[in-house]
């Protein structure tokens, strides 16, 4: 059974954990914007069920509790890097973010390459915070080795997301957020906490055999699975680029594992943000004008029997939208380490009456 919580009192209650621990003031707020984030928009595997692990990589050293960024420019005024010091994913990815947006707005297109950072979440949440900024962008990541490359039967590429939003004077923008994968692999760790088998084709043992168990699931497939996983697999290859390349970051491979052991060494993770300013292109008329046809024409196309097309993002709304007035569902082992922390640091859980 899952219990569920007010989204207002998890994220309270995520902020207090990360207060006591002695994360400066940005980083609370940025580490637990992105949980949240991907918590109220049911991203789940991205949640709140990563706070105890953030606790454990703050607390062990891996992860800087106080980092002091810095955002420095290169040869072009509309190109940039931003040193996150060993900051939380997130601090470093929405303050790239944000300074993309100063650039776009300026010369119409920023572009940012993110050094010395660590596991950032949702990269939706990125890339929907530029959209929410009147400005198209695009998100890249790239993550220690846990995907096999097509016909591979070892971990190579990260699970490498690509995200991409593009605003619109509606309520929410078009927003794609996906791994590379085909599946993350903390969605393998939540199907084990709900005791669900894995849809096949998408998760390899440690024989490099297929596997729908999650409990002996080792390698995740690329996007497209056994059969057509070498798009996914070029997708990964273009965020791997983009996210270490580009950064003089770590490669995939390199990457220590998010697992540990060692949870006192900084990663070195790489990222990327372009930010896109639509009238740099065409007028603001025309450029809304297009893309509400373009949505309009694929939530009017013909659907599959008993099945309804969506536009990217869509599927994500509505649940915001429910758990804003139901709460946020925790599944069984995310309760377990909210409540293993509540009790460690003396902060009241934030559970929802049931």
């Amino acid at each position: 059974m899952q219990r569920k919580v007010k989204h207002k009192n998890l994220s309270v209650f995520c902020k207090k954990i990360l207060k006591s621990i002695g994360t400066n003031q940005e980083t609370v707020k940025y580490t637990v914007d992105a949980m949240m984030h991907g918590s109220q928009y049911g991203i789940d595997s991205h949640g709140v069920r990563l706070l105890h692990h953030y606790v454990k990589a703050f607390e062990g050293g891996r992860i800087n509790k106080n980092p002091k960024t810095k955002f420095y420019s290169k040869k072009g005024e509309s190109t940039g890097v931003l040193d996150a010091d060993n900051a939380h994913g997130a601090v470093g990815t929405y303050k790239a973010v944000n300074e993309a947006v100063k650039l776009a707005t300026k010369y119409g297109i920023g572009a940012i390459a993110i050094t010395n950072s660590s596991h950032f979440g949702p990269a939706g949440a990125y890339a929907k915070n530029g959209a929410d900024q009147d400005l198209i962008t695009i998100v890249f990541g790239n993550s220690d080795s846990f995907v096999s490359l097509f016909d591979g039967s070892e971990r190579f590429h990260g699970t490498n997301p690509i995200a991409v939003s593009v605003p619109t004077d509606q309520e929410y923008p078009w927003l794609l957020d996906m791994a590379t994968s085909s599946v993350p692999f903390n969605k393998i760790e939540l199907h084990r906490s709900l005791k669900k088998s894995l849809t096949k084709g998408v998760a390899l043992d440690s024989q490099g055999e297929i596997t729908s168990d999650p409990n002996i699931a080792h390698t995740l497939t690329p996007l497209g699975g056994s059969d057509f996983g070498y798009k996914g697999a070029g997708l990964a290859g273009i965020a791997e680029i983009f996210s270490s390349v580009l950064t003089g970051m770590r490669l995939s491979p390199d990457i220590p594992s998010m697992l540990g052991p060692n949870f006192s060494t900084p990663r070195k993770l790489g990222a990327f943000v372009i930010c896109l300013r639509p009238t740099s292109f065409v007028t603001k008329e025309i450029f809304l004008s297009a893309i509400h046809r373009y949505i309009r024409l694929i939530r009017t196309s013909e659907s599959m029997s008993e099945r309804k097309v969506m536009v990217p993002g869509e599927k994500e709304w509505r649940v915001f939208e429910q758990r804003m007035s139901k709460g946020i569902p925790l599944d069984p082992q995310t309760a377990k380490s909210l409540h293993e922390l509540s009790i460690k640091y003396d902060i009241k859980p934030p559970w929802l009456d049931e």
